[in-house]
């Protein structure tokens, strides 16, 4: 690190900390020790945080009450008791499942990418234990504080403290909403000139930039690594990303609700954060799958309190790696073998314009008329959205869905909405939110 990157990490962090009241900065020199601890270690670790989470749960969570745990056996044996735990009955009991009043707490909702929404409420430790790890994610990817990066994100409110915070850490936020082509090249322009080290962000964003960098024959960029979230990093995204940008993809993959579940060493290997989270992969019967098999991800995040996720299902298929298997990278963190996420595709119109996943998610959170939805493409002149009717629904709410969709892009095409009675579901069980029939090799073009 430069000297720099020392006064960011050292002085920088823990000022922020004092404003908001958290311990990233003590938490993210927490997950360095965790990287040197032995499989022994850290498997004691997630057990006596788990255990932690089972007394409080018993004591605390009226949810959680009726249920038998003996919390002086093994944790994952009891865990095994629970219920699992789906978005609807969540919404159903989220006082049950809360600690003391939500007015003490923050309110995270999920994005809604497989069509229903996830609220979660937190306590300020545990929103610092989620950034702290997805800071330590970049930092296996290279990144030290106050690195130059450009970040894609959807926070595009950036008020005082976020705005001070972008200046400090030198960075450059822009939206992974509006991905038109003349605002990626001033993006590009500026990366060109300013030399900026990391891209990170939303995965079908950053594919969306290296795309349009292709296009333009902007090839004089080289980054140190680009870092992905939120949404599925496929295999022609990452191809594309690192030899644009003559650089390493670094993935992690994690929920809204913070269960930071694991990210990619420069191994390739995608680390299990265990001391965070307790993962299950269970079959179409609830049953364990054995390793190097495909299964359902049902994670028990270890560290909020305020509002325990036990056994929640997220509906992302992955393969857990053999437990004897250990990355050459040093570090002992259990392994997954593949995460394969949601099929999701990248929404694009007949002026070249790009629609994420999340441009869709960033409306419809807004409106609780639609219970659910799918958007479909079978050409560039136009696109189908198919909803579910949600609460106080009427039709003006569709023209005011249209003018959110075409203000986003600043181009208005033809949007045919259907009401239908249900949303098929995907292979791992969520609703399918994006369907293209576009040809992948004619929309690459």
């Amino acid at each position: 690190m430069n000297l720099y990157n020392q006064f960011c990490e050292y002085i920088i962090l823990p000022f922020f900390d004092k404003i908001n009241g958290g311990h990233l900065s003590s938490n993210y020199q927490k997950w360095k020790k965790y990287d040197k601890y032995s499989s022994d270690e850290l498997a004691t670790l997630q057990m006596e945080n788990l255990r932690k989470l089972l007394v409080h749960a018993k004591n605390n969570i009226p949810f959680y009450k009726e249920f038998n745990i003996n919390i002086n056996t093994d944790p994952y044996e009891e865990v095994k008791k629970l219920p699992l735990m789906y978005k609807p009955i969540i919404k159903d009991n989220i006082d049950l499942l809360t600690f003391g009043s939500k007015e003490n707490y923050m309110k995270e909702a999920s994005s809604g990418s497989s069509g229903v929404q996830g609220i979660v409420y937190i306590d300020k430790e545990a929103q610092s234990m989620h950034r702290s790890i997805q800071l330590h994610w970049w930092y296996w990817a290279g990144y030290n504080p106050g690195d130059k990066i450009v970040q894609t994100g959807a926070t595009l409110d950036r008020k005082v403290i976020k705005a001070l915070k972008d200046f400090l850490f030198r960075t450059k936020y822009i939206s992974a909403y509006h991905l038109d082509k003349n605002s990626i090249l001033k993006v590009l322009d500026d990366m060109s000139k300013k030399s900026n080290k990391h891209l990170l962000g939303y995965a079908s964003s950053l594919f969306v930039i290296a795309k349009i960098a292709k296009e333009n024959n902007i090839n004089d960029i080289k980054l140190d690594s680009v870092v992905s979230w939120g949404d599925k990093m496929f295999p022609h995204f990452r191809q594309l990303i690192e030899s644009q940008f003559n650089t390493k993809v670094f993935d992690t993959y994690a929920c809204t609700e913070g269960a930071m579940i694991a990210g990619q060493c420069h191994q390739g290997s995608y680390h299990i954060m265990t001391p965070q989270v307790y993962l299950e992969v269970l079959d179409e019967n609830g049953q364990d799958v054995k390793p190097g098999e495909l299964g359902k991800v049902y994670v028990t995040r270890l560290d909020n309190l305020a509002m325990p996720l036990i056994r929640y299902y997220l509906g992302d298929l992955v393969e857990l790696e053999f437990p004897d298997k250990r990355c050459s990278c040093g570090m002992n963190y259990p392994l997954l073998k593949r995460v394969i996420g949601r099929d999701t595709d990248i929404i694009k119109t007949k002026s070249g314009k790009y629609m994420i996943v999340h441009a869709f998610t960033g409306i419809f959170e807004h409106i609780p008329e639609i219970a659910q939805f799918r958007v479909i493409q079978r050409d560039l002149s136009r696109i189908e959205i198919e909803y579910i009717k949600g609460q106080n629904f009427n039709p003006e709410i569709l023209n005011q869905i249209t003018i959110k969709i075409h203000n986003y892009l600043d181009e208005s095409f033809p949007i045919d909405f259907t009401e239908v009675d249900s949303i098929p579901s995907t292979k791992s069980g969520k609703p399918q939110l994006i369907q293209s029939f576009l040809n992948q090799s004619n929309s690459d073009k």
